[in-house]
């Protein structure tokens, strides 16, 4: 019997991002913790199953390594007691984890994806979970990236490769959602 509820995966809210941001990386969706924050918030007073997924670096300049002001989660995504952490160093949340283990000791069959960056962890993540069974759901407001210059010297813009992204996912691996539809989920519950 599959968990009723969905399950809310949040991907790599860390200060790492700010950083970057504030070396002069260029982002969308400005609004993205906010909405994340929110659905941490509808997901806490329904109960619903919440994982933290947190990334840890593995190369020696790494802005996610432990040891730095990176590795630490934003204060608006950080877990409460009882919520779940999983810590990765590869850029799906499935891969040398036990998520899918808990996953399916829960009898979850519905996630709920969200966090940063949208065309790296966030999509990995959601193309494995659509791969593994589970009926994915992405976020599209709460989930973002930085603009980033292609192998052949292109200029890609963060809304672009967001939206980009979101074309590839829809239908085939999830399904393109907002926080507003998630939230509103529960409430016709």
């Amino acid at each position: 019997m599959p968990h009723h509820l969905p399950a809310l995966i949040v991907v790599d809210v860390q200060r790492a991002f700010d950083e970057w941001e504030a070396a002069g990386m260029r982002r969308n969706n400005p609004d993205a913790v906010a909405r994340i924050a929110d659905l941490l918030r509808a997901f806490r007073t329904h109960s619903a199953p919440i994982f933290h997924i947190r990334h840890e670096g593995t190369k020696p300049n790494s802005s996610f390594l432990p040891s730095r002001s990176g590795y630490a989660v934003k204060d608006e995504a950080r877990e409460q007691p009882g919520e779940t952490v999983i810590v990765k160093r590869v850029n799906s949340a499935f891969i040398g984890t036990d998520l899918e283990q808990r996953l399916r000791a829960g009898s979850i069959g519905t996630l709920v994806i969200c966090g940063a960056t949208t065309n790296h962890c966030v999509e990995t993540t959601t193309r494995m979970a659509g791969n593994l069974g589970f009926d994915a759901c992405l976020v599209r407001d709460a989930t973002w990236t930085f603009d980033r210059i292609g192998p052949d010297g292109d200029q890609h813009s963060a809304e672009e490769i967001h939206a980009m992204t979101l074309s590839n996912l829809d239908g085939e691996f999830a399904q393109i959602v907002t926080s507003a539809d998630v939230v509103a989920s529960f409430a016709a519950k």
